[in-house]
């Protein structure tokens, strides 16, 4: 396989949270099955995408991302960045560095890229034995960058002001406009730490009609009627708005990509690689009243 980096693409992750279970209000095919998520990879790494997240808590994700580097032949190559177990005590010393060490077996690399926290509530336990913990892995050379997945500007902001996160990963689509708001991408720039933005279909959401909405999102087809309407304005489709959006806003991020198969991903990909396209006018849109964050936030849907 090629292993020339499209410097295009270079921003983009793969999430794979798809390749471990079922995610996102839009799957209707479930988990892939292994020569999907192969296949998936396989059109990623093709695109120059060498960067891919992942969790211990998505189910399979790093067992079937670690044999499927390994029959691509690219496990020497790949930057990998996981999440600890939110079901893990951040003062347990030990059961921490063996969820890195099983992270590690399942991906079968030597290094992670990146470690980050998966609950931003362990913040306050940085300074109660957590850092130190993580330090030692860093040491040892288990990981290499430590970093926080984020549901709050608020403590983002407060994350950006620890010396050993130099990774945040924080929500941001074009509805959801908290974070900048709040300056956490400015000051991210300032401190020179690396943003990681995720749902930017807003787990599938985003793409969904009206129509095929569950009755318990019924809330939701006011806002995605105005999304087409503005689409039809500008002349995009909704995934081209959301993707080329989140490309001009935000150019010193890295921007996560999921799907559920290669087609799916090869559509994304173009998209981001057309370069004659682009949101010219990202203040008309940035101009939109505030958002319910019973639509911006997943965990209220149920």
């Amino acid at each position: 396989m090629s292993r020339e980096v499209n410097k295009i693409t270079s921003r983009l992750v793969l999430g794979t949270a798809q390749l471990g279970m079922p995610y996102g209000i839009a799957n209707r095919t479930g988990q892939p099955d292994f020569d999907t998520a192969v296949s998936i990879i396989k059109v990623a790494w093709e695109y120059g995408i060498r960067e891919f997240d992942t969790a211990q808590a998505y189910g399979e994700s790093e067992a079937v991302l670690g044999r499927a580097f390994l029959s691509l032949g690219i496990s020497n190559d790949v930057r990998i960045i996981t999440k600890l177990d939110p079901k893990l005590e951040p003062q347990q010393e030990q059961k921490i560095k063996k969820a890195v060490d099983r992270s590690l077996e399942r991906l079968q690399i030597p290094c992670l890229y990146g470690i980050m926290l998966h609950r931003e509530e362990w913040l306050d336990n940085l300074n109660h034995g957590l850092e130190k913990t993580l330090q030692t892995l860093v040491l040892n050379g288990a990981i290499q960058h430590v970093g926080v997945s984020l549901y709050a500007p608020a403590m983002a902001l407060r994350a950006l002001e620890s010396d050993i996160l130099e990774l945040i990963q924080v929500p941001a689509n074009i509805l959801d406009r908290r974070f900048a708001d709040a300056g956490v991408f400015n000051l991210a720039n300032e401190k020179r730490k690396q943003v990681y933005i995720r749902s930017v279909f807003l787990q599938g959401l985003l793409l969904m009609k009206p129509e095929d909405l569950p009755a318990r999102m019924a809330f939701a087809k006011p806002i995605l009627s105005k999304i087409d309407n503005l689409c039809a304005q500008y002349g995009y489709t909704r995934q081209e708005m959301a993707l080329l959006y989140i490309k001009g806003k935000y150019p010193q991020a890295r921007i996560i990509v999921g799907a559920e198969t290669p087609a799916q991903l090869e559509q994304n990909l173009t998209i981001w690689k057309d370069n004659f396209k682009s949101i010219y006018d990202i203040q008309k849109l940035d101009s939109w009243s505030f958002i319910d964050e019973k639509i911006i936030n997943p965990s209220l849907w149920s």
